[in-house]
């Protein structure tokens, strides 16, 4: 377990920022679990989610650029929960899987000329024995735009996401599981983004999420 429990360039709770957060948001339980759990929430919900913030740089992926923002897509949020665990003295590790997504904008779709996320990211925590899934991507102010149930976690099961919305419409579809890692596989994701992205323009990277989110929402 020494691996999961380390600070890496990316899982970098050795950050004062990052420490602080962890030892705020875990509470004063001595129970590993109602800790994961708290940090959880604090993460899903104290960060926003944001598909148009991603920065596959080692800086823009690290856990205290994350916090710093306030906000990031999938695999940001993930670090961060991992590198709250982390400082708990809890293992984690990052966890990715193709999905089709279904929650998104005109926007976004229009640049991603695809309707699968590659290496769509999640933590995975080693909870009373077992490794388990949380995914802490969409905060419940984004779920309630989109008619979703918000995904909870509780420390014994996996939190993944639901195949359909509350409306009965497609939400998640998990297309492959690309496995789970002690850091983050920058070189691989980037490779296949390039591969599998082809926008026509940059123009989203100026683009307002929550804003497009409440536009497409209203109707």
């Amino acid at each position: 377990m020494e691996e999961y429990l380390k600070p890496t360039r990316f899982i970098d709770f050795d950050d004062p920022s990052v420490a602080a957060f962890a030892d705020e948001k875990a509470g004063q339980a001595t129970d590993p679990v109602t800790r994961a759990v708290n940090l959880y929430y604090a993460v899903r919900d104290g960060i926003r989610y944001d598909p148009y913030a991603i920065d596959l740089s080692v800086e823009g992926l690290k856990a205290s650029t994350t916090l710093k923002n306030g906000r990031g897509w999938c695999v940001a949020k993930a670090i961060l929960l991992a590198a709250c665990c982390r400082q708990q003295k809890i293992p984690a590790r990052l966890g990715f899987a193709d999905v089709k997504n279904h929650l998104s904008t005109e926007r976004l779709r229009r640049q991603m000329q695809t309707d699968i996320f590659y290496w769509h990211g999640y933590t995975s925590i080693y909870l009373n024995g077992q490794w388990l899934k949380a995914t802490p991507a969409f905060n419940i102010e984004l779920c309630e735009k989109f008619a979703l149930k918000p995904l909870e976690f509780d420390g014994r099961s996996d939190s993944i996401y639901h195949p359909f919305d509350l409306k009965g419409n497609r939400h998640m579809e998990y297309v492959r599981h690309r496995g789970e890692f002690a850091d983050v596989p920058l070189e691989a994701i980037i490779e296949t983004f390039q591969r599998e992205y082809q926008p026509a323009d940059a123009s989203w990277r100026n683009g307002d999420f929550d804003k497009d989110v409440a536009r497409e929402t209203k109707r």
